[in-house]
């Protein structure tokens, strides 16, 4: 979507909103260098310095990141995904709590809201996990077994819990990243027990391997990315 000129009042405001937009819209996705402060000032018809007080609005919140002699890079979709995601390293039990609270009630209620829709995309997203987890590419895993833990809490049709867990997104993301090499998890037995419509087994599954990944924390010493 391309950015619009800024009205004559709210100028901070407005370029806040237009830079968040893009972020959240997909154009500029997590990773991705925005354009530089003087092509930000022009698609937006604003000065130099209302780009700048956006940017710095973004970078305060946990959404852009400011690299110095480098540019600004897009950090997290969201306030609460960017706070979330500078907690995981030295924080990473508490994201992972916080996890376990939504993903096992979200996997409950999949197993009896699910539709057989859900179930082939979440058969089709665990299929692409468990190739990618035989292979080197650890990022790539890290987003697919993110995505199949979203596809289980969409599962639920429950927008309250989406959206909640949608803002753990990148938080999510990169507690895979630090602790994918710590245990060998399966997800089948989750995607199974959603499929068979058993609350009482799909809560049970979601949870386990988690209380296993913080049980284990300590003992391998984890203290950042």
């Amino acid at each position: 979507m391309p950015l619009a000129a800024a009205r004559p009042s709210g100028l901070v405001d407005h370029a806040i909103d237009q830079l968040r937009q893009s972020i959240t819209s997909g154009e500029w996705p997590v990773g991705t260098r925005i354009p530089t402060e003087p092509g930000l000032a022009a698609a937006l018809g604003v000065g130099r310095n209302t780009v700048r007080e956006a940017v710095r609005a973004l970078a305060h919140s946990g959404i852009l990141e400011v690299r110095r002699g480098d540019g600004t890079y897009v950090r997290a979709t969201s306030e609460i995904s960017g706070a979330l995601s500078r907690m995981c390293g030295s924080k990473l039990r508490e994201v992972l709590q916080v996890r376990r609270c939504l993903e096992v009630e979200g996997a409950r209620l999949a197993a009896t809201a699910r539709t057989d829709t859900d179930v082939a995309e979440l058969r089709e997203l665990l299929a692409r996990r468990d190739a990618l987890d035989a292979g080197t590419d650890r990022v790539e895993f890290s987003r697919a077994d993110a995505h199949l833990h979203f596809a289980v809490v969409r599962a639920s049709h429950n927008e309250v819990l989406i959206e909640l867990y949608r803002g753990l997104t990148e938080a999510v993301t990169d507690s895979v990243a630090v602790t994918s090499t710590m245990h060998d998890v399966g997800h089948a037995e989750l995607v199974d027990a959603i499929a068979d419509q058993d609350p009482e087994r799909a809560g049970r599954e979601a949870g386990h391997f988690l209380d296993e990944l913080i049980d284990e924390l300590p003992a391998h010493g984890i203290s950042g990315r």
